[in-house]
């Protein structure tokens, strides 16, 4: 199925390894230029020798710190016009409200909740602009179904829902989409971390992470291009009519007994 999307210019945060990547390879085989942020600067160009080795599209990379006002204003000073913006950088901790100093609670949301919402702030005036453009927000199943052993993720996503619907309900007036993803556990180095920490919770002991991802829905945990493929149906026009919403990919795991 054409996506109606060559030639767009997708810009996607969090961008070399995991959902990120497998968004910007996705937008890629849609005939997409792709520019992939993340902090370092080596495995950004490992990640773009990858999409270039496989895609004949154009790919730049942007090393950056996202969690700093200052670098995000410099990515944006950089790369103003965009058509396509993927907000997938974060990494909020695991752990129980007593678990997480308040310094590292705060560093973790001026990345995934501050840094979404000022990337909003500066790139959803452009598109509203020109009259066209695409947000995605990644976001996380926690702000559905939220728990104190993730009491910082669960409490951050579901303000960014809150946050996506509003902002996607205003935009569409300028012919502007934002949208969301909720992810459930998804199969990237991320997943084996926060299994770790919830296995040293539950167990004691982080050896024991195999154990904590057990009864999931159809018996595995969701691939990233799963995510990214739905990724690039929303930013695209197929996906016109979506728009203000946050789309749960859980398998149904938030509704089983």
């Amino acid at each position: 199925m054409d996506m109606q999307l060559q030639g767009k210019r997708v810009l996607v945060t969090g961008g070399s390894k995991g959902i990120g990547l497998a968004c910007a390879e996705a937008f890629a085989a849609e005939g997409c230029d792709v520019i992939l942020v993340s902090r370092d600067a080596t495995t950004l160009a490992t990640a773009a020798d990858q999409l270039r080795a496989a895609r004949q599209v154009r790919v730049e990379t942007f090393a950056a710190d996202l969690s700093q006002d200052a670098e995000r204003e410099r990515l944006h000073a950089t790369y103003p016009d965009i058509d396509i913006l993927v907000n997938n950088a974060g990494a909020i901790p695991s752990g129980r409200l007593q678990d997480i100093p308040i310094a590292r609670w705060k560093q973790a949301w001026d990345l995934k909740v501050i840094g979404y919402v000022h990337m909003c702030q500066l790139y959803l005036p452009v598109m509203e602009a020109r009259k066209a453009g695409t947000i995605v927000n990644i976001i996380g199943m926690a702000g559905r179904a939220p728990r104190a052993g993730y009491i910082a993720g669960g409490a951050g996503n579901a303000a960014l829902i809150a946050f996506t619907s509003a902002i996607g309900a205003a935009a569409q007036a300028s012919g502007v989409k934002v949208v969301g993803i909720n992810p459930a556990v998804t199969k990237t180095d991320r997943m084996l971390s926060q299994a770790k920490v919830n296995a040293k919770l539950k167990f004691g002991d982080e050896d024991r992470w195999a154990e904590t991802l057990t009864n999931l829905p159809f018996g595995r945990a969701i691939e990233a291009s799963e995510i990214a493929d739905l990724a690039v149906f929303l930013a695209s026009p197929r996906g016109h009519y979506v728009n203000g919403t946050v789309v749960d990919v859980d398998g149904g795991g938030m509704f089983r007994a």
